[in-house]
């Protein structure tokens, strides 16, 4: 019973996921990748600190607005391990996607307001596509819709 009061502040995969609505393969997924991080215990089973609740929750919002897991990894990365991250900590986080979600929120905004010209386009590289290709400047790089990295 030596690790009753470390198992107080544990949680199983199964209560990660009912207090975080992530199913439980999702977390396994998301500890095989590195994206949060369990102990074993002597019966094999995950335990996962209670800020790993934070972190999964940090996970889905950004993979709601399109932040690819690598990123997310790298971000989680800046983090302590083995403590809470504090609001700080959570702080020095954020301000690292602060011009990439500007970035993001501009492109929106432009899809948003251009989206008629861009459903009836179809392939992104005519020259009217004033989001993608304004002045048709790919039109140089040969055919076929060069820009469709949005």
């Amino acid at each position: 019973m030596s690790d009753s009061p470390v198992l107080a502040r544990e949680l199983t995969v199964g209560e990660v996921s009912g207090r975080s609505g992530v199913p439980a393969s999702t977390l396994r997924y998301y500890d095989r990748e590195g994206l949060i991080h369990s102990r074993r215990t002597s019966g094999n089973q995950r335990r996962y600190p209670r800020d790993t609740l934070r972190r999964v929750a940090f996970i889905r919002a950004s993979q709601r607005v399109g932040i690819p897991l690598a990123d997310i990894r790298d971000a989680l990365g800046l983090l302590p391990e083995g403590r809470t991250p504090t609001e700080e900590d959570w702080g020095q986080v954020s301000e690292q996607w602060r011009a990439e979600l500007t970035r993001r929120i501009s492109l929106l905004l432009r899809l948003q307001n251009k989206l008629t010209d861009c459903i009836g386009c179809g392939c992104l590289s005519l020259d009217r596509c004033a989001l993608v290709n304004p002045c048709d400047v790919l039109g140089g790089a040969g055919p076929g819709a060069g820009g469709l990295q949005i």
